[in-house]
């Protein structure tokens, strides 16, 4: 399987993805959309990572790239690859499947709860899921309005819409599952300004003092991937 990820800015990569891709031996390919590199062909690859990034999704005139890139990502759902997008990535995608992606009334940044759908636990992807976890966020914006047969997941007290499904085989998250340490604190390092007094922003110390939740979201989004690599595995036979 070949599997291939756009990245948006230099100190924000797939985190554990990258270690699953390798431990299953699986091809891994990426575009670092910030240094302008070439998007493969759609036959050159089977899933495509949307990372994350601080810019917006309507931000097109300032990075130029983004306009390229909704439409590889658009190219690449109706091409029925596997598509995951995660924080903007999950916006990006919202945009290209005709959803609205605005500012959220809250900021959320740092380690805080959300629960899963009902409805969506009942799918193989999700699992060995729990009913709530509490996961990292660092976001501004949302998709307030999904895009047409895109099916709610999960929400937050800060957050109404906290991820998505499109047919089973494209997903959307705003929160990180993916994030390991060292991804947080480049965040903090990179982003850190963003760290302001809110309801639903933590302090840099509270965001360290809280890590360790990192690693059960980790071992989520390994089960997550484990049972996408089945639905994926069994769709090809």
């Amino acid at each position: 399987m070949r599997i291939h990820y756009l990245q948006h800015v230099s100190f924000e990569n797939p985190g554990n993805i990258i270690e699953w891709a390798h431990k299953k031996g699986y091809k891994l390919t990426g575009t670092h959309l910030y240094n302008f590199e070439a998007v493969p062909a759609m036959e050159q690859f089977d899933w495509l990572i949307v990372m994350g990034g601080p810019m917006n999704i309507y931000e097109d005139e300032k990075y130029e790239w983004l306009e390229y890139e909704k439409k590889f990502i658009k190219e690449a759902i109706d091409n029925h690859k596997i598509v995951i997008g995660i924080c903007l990535g999950a916006q990006l995608i919202t945009d290209t499947l005709g959803g609205k992606v605005t500012k959220n009334p809250e900021k959320e940044i740092g380690f805080f709860p959300i629960n899963f759908d009902d409805k969506a636990l009942k799918s193989t992807l999700f699992n060995g899921f729990p009913k709530g976890i509490n996961v990292f966020h660092w976001h501004g914006d949302t998709f307030s309005e999904i895009g047409e047969g895109c099916e709610i997941i999960a929400s937050s007290n800060a957050c109404k819409n906290q991820g998505f499904i499109y047919n089973e085989h494209v997903i959307g998250f705003q929160f990180h599952m993916e994030c390991k340490e060292k991804n947080v604190l480049s965040l903090i390092e990179n982003c850190g300004n963003e760290i302001t007094s809110d309801r639903y922003i933590q302090t840099e110390e509270e965001i360290k003092d809280n890590l360790d939740y990192l690693k059960i979201a980790n071992t989520l989004m390994y089960t997550f991937l484990d049972n996408l690599e089945a639905y994926y595995l069994e769709g090809s036979n």
